[in-house]
Formats: C-alpha cells, sequence, structure tokens
C-alpha cells in the first residue's frame, strides 16, 4: 500500500509512532505540534506547523490556511485536547460549519449524554454541578429513588470533569462524606449515576457512516489491564455491539473518523453508554491492535478519516473478524508506596511464555507523584498468547505484585 499520490494528512499533536505510520505507507503529512516540540520537528527533518491548542483566538483560523498552504484537506485528531481543533479545520476544509459543533459533543461529557439521550440511547441518569450542595443534593435523591433505608449500602455517584480525557479527575462518591473532599477547581462538573455490568470499549473505523472495522477491547479492570481482541464471551455478543455502535454513529452523525465508544453490558444483554472519544485511545489499545490483527491502526484512521478512500483500500487492509493471530494484553503499573528507588520484576513473569516486555522505570524523582487519572501510569508490562482466559489470570495475578520498592522508610501507602 502505497499513497504518495496522495495530499498530506494533518496530524494534530505530536506523535511518533502516528509519523512513523504515515511515513510506512508513504503518506505526506504535516504535524501540527506545541512550540516546545519544534527543535524535534526540525532536527529531523519533519513537516509541521506549531500550535498552542490550549489557546483560541481571533488568529484561529489562521492554521487552516498555514495547512492549506501545505497542501493537507484533512486534519486527524491525535489526542483529547485536539479534537475540536479537527472539528472545526475539517469543518473548513468540507465546508460543513456543522461538523465543528459535532465534534464539541465529544469534548462536552454532560452534551455528549444529552445528545444520545435525545437519539434513544440508554444512559444513566445525569446532572451538571457547580457546587457541593448539588452535588449532595443529587447523591440523595439518587439513593432516595433506589429506595434506601437506614443500614442500607448507598449507590454510588460519578463525579467527572467535564471535557477531561477518560478518567483523568474521576472521582466515585460512596457517601456524603466524601463530597466534603472536592476541591472548588473541580467545578463545573458532570454527576451520573453507576452504570452495572461489565465495561468494555470499542475502536470502530468508520467512512461514510458505515463501520468498517470494529475492535472490542475487554477490560480487565478499568485503568489498570486489558486485552485485545475480547474473549469469546464477550465477542459472542458482537452484533448487540455493533447495533449500539451503529445507533451511536447515528446519533453524533459521525461520518468519517474513528470512535472510541465505551458501554456497560448486563448479563442479560442490557447496553448502556458510558461516553465517546474521537480520538486515539489510552491504554495501549493501539499497540494492542496492531499485535493481535496486524494492522497498523494509526493508518486505519487516516484511511477512515480521508472521504477518498475506496472500498477496495479497505477490503485490502482490514482483516476479518476472528482473524486475529492471538490475544495482546497490557497491565499498567501503578507504584503503591510513596517513595520508589528501585523496579523489582518477579522472575516468574520473566519466564512466562505469555510475557512479552515491559517498560518500567525507575523515577528520576523517587518521590510518587499523586496519581491524577489513568494514563500516568509509570509503565506498562506486555502479555501475548492463544487462550484470553490465561491472559485473564496472569493480569489479574499481577496486578497484585507491586513491581516498584525502596529502601527508604515508607511512612505510608499510595492507594492501588
Amino acid at each position: 500500500m502505497n499513497h504518495a499520490n496522495k495530499p498530506p494528512v494533518g496530524l494534530l499533536g505530536f506523535c511518533i509512532p502516528a509519523m512513523e505510520a504515515m511515513d510506512s505507507i508513504g503518506r505526506p503529512f504535516v504535524s501540527v505540534v506545541p512550540p516546545e516540540f519544534e527543535p524535534y520537528m526540525q532536527e529531523n527533518g519533519l513537516e509541521y506547523v506549531t500550535w498552542d491548542f490550549e489557546r483560541v483566538n481571533e488568529k484561529s483560523i489562521q492554521l487552516a490556511d498555514d495547512l492549506r498552504a501545505k497542501g493537507v484537506e484533512l486534519a486527524i485528531p491525535l489526542y483529547e485536547q485536539t479534537v475540536e481543533w479537527a472539528g472545526a479545520l475539517n469543518g473548513e476544509f468540507r465546508n460543513d460549519r456543522k461538523l465543528f459543533t459535532r465534534y464539541l459533543l465529544f469534548r462536552d461529557k454532560a452534551m455528549m449524554k444529552r445528545r444520545a439521550q435525545m437519539h434513544g440511547i440508554r444512559v444513566g441518569v445525569f446532572e451538571e454541578a457547580d457546587d457541593r450542595d448539588a452535588v449532595r443534593k443529587f447523591f440523595k435523591r439518587v439513593n432516595t429513588a433506589a429506595v434506601k433505608v437506614d443500614g442500607d449500602i448507598e449507590d454510588p455517584i460519578h463525579l467527572k470533569p467535564l471535557d477531561a480525557a477518560g478518567c483523568k479527575g474521576h472521582r466515585m462518591i460512596r457517601a456524603l462524606a466524601d463530597i466534603d473532599e472536592i476541591r472548588d477547581d473541580e467545578f463545573p462538573c458532570l454527576l451520573e449515576t453507576h452504570l452495572h455490568g461489565q465495561e468494555f470499549s470499542c475502536e470502530v473505523f468508520v467512512h461514510n457512516g458505515k463501520v468498517r472495522f470494529l475492535n472490542i477491547t475487554e477490560y480487565v479492570h478499568l485503568g489498570h489491564s486489558n486485552f485485545v481482541p475480547a474473549s469469546p464471551a464477550l465477542e459472542e455478543r458482537r452484533p448487540l455491539i455493533q447495533k449500539a455502535v451503529e445507533e451511536l454513529i447515528g446519533a453524533f452523525e459521525i461520518q468519517y473518523g474513528m470512535i472510541h465508544p465505551e458501554f456497560f453490558i448486563t448479563p442479560n444483554n442490557v447496553i448502556s453508554f458510558g461516553e465517546v472519544a474521537a480520538r486515539v485511545p489510552g491504554g495501549h489499545i493501539f499497540e494492542l491492535i496492531e499485535k493481535a490483527y496486524d494492522f497498523n491502526p494509526f493508518v486505519a484512521f487516516a484511511l477512515a478519516a480521508d472521504p477518498a478512500t475506496t472500498d477496495a483500500e479497505f477490503e485490502e487492509f482490514f482483516p476479518k473478524i476472528g482473524e486475529h493471530k492471538e490475544f495482546a494484553g497490557c497491565l499498567m503499573v501503578y507504584p503503591r508506596k510513596r517513595v520508589v528507588t528501585r523496579v523489582d520484576v518477579p522472575q516468574r513473569l520473566l519466564e512466562d511464555d505469555y510475557y512479552e516486555k515491559h517498560n518500567l522505570f525507575v523515577p528520576a524523582n523517587p518521590k510518587v507523584a499523586e496519581r491524577e487519572a489513568f494514563g500516568d501510569h509509570y509503565g506498562t508490562v506486555y502479555f501475548r498468547g492463544d487462550d484470553c482466559e490465561r491472559m485473564r489470570d496472569l493480569l489479574r495475578e499481577y496486578e497484585e505484585v507491586d513491581f516498584y520498592d525502596s529502601d527508604a522508610p515508607q511512612e505510608e501507602q499510595v492507594t492501588a
């Protein structure tokens, strides 16, 4: 597959794997990167434009003009803070003003859920909150509606930032006392009821409003471990999952690109929508997809995002579902101690035939930073094998292992 004759794509954000993927198929690209990455781009002779994605001003249209001057007709969002920029740029390139407002839905979790609800998609009960009193009222109303009486365990609620990626800033409120710990800078926020069932994500490559490839990622423990593709027990529910995905595509009027929705499914096959992103997923999922299915998801993203991609190109590129080579999984490791000075990897792990590699590292600062979100882990352990049940067992087993140690006195433990 060679795309040297196609116009360059705009890669929004600094991402070496995305640049390598475009280079592997000969697709020209222009990376739009924050100013601090300019030296790297210059040293490596890479085409780029610098831009501060956190700042919106009256000169924002200049980015579209700068990219047009380099022949770019397509923008691909790689990180959460670039999603609305992709909407604005692609709306400008395609002369579709509504595209920007549709992309904004991906950046506001409350509006996202409201849009889904308006189209008949099952979501939890949710509200926006501006202060702790609003959180208390919501918590009490939820548990009153759940017919809780004195002595019952109260139903938890979730607090999330309106525009943060993934689980960043996510709190679970289990009791009224937890509300006092919420900081002032966490408002405004989204409140929602706890959704029951098995949580999983989908990585969906969409072209002309149609699903071209649907991967299901099975979460063993959200934010800690997952594997690709899903186990047969979850894969056999693929028709229900694909239907839910297609409803989501219709509700959000998605035409091109990829989406990363998260769902919950109960044993009796009730599916609830959690949230959806329109950029590269976290949890190393793209790496796992490439290992399991032997195709590059960054290339797939570019193919799906490009209206000019043909059906024949998709037929050539994507494997059939069920044609995966093996299961690929990973464990994201968080230190359990306040101070760490060395990595301690069990010998039995290194000798296990499902173990692939790890990138655990000793931090320059031995004091462990307070965790803000899943994704700020201190390294990852990768597994590959033919049996997903063994994969799940290994991920669960080694999640209980503390890979980081220290000779310094430990005053207190970090909650895992």
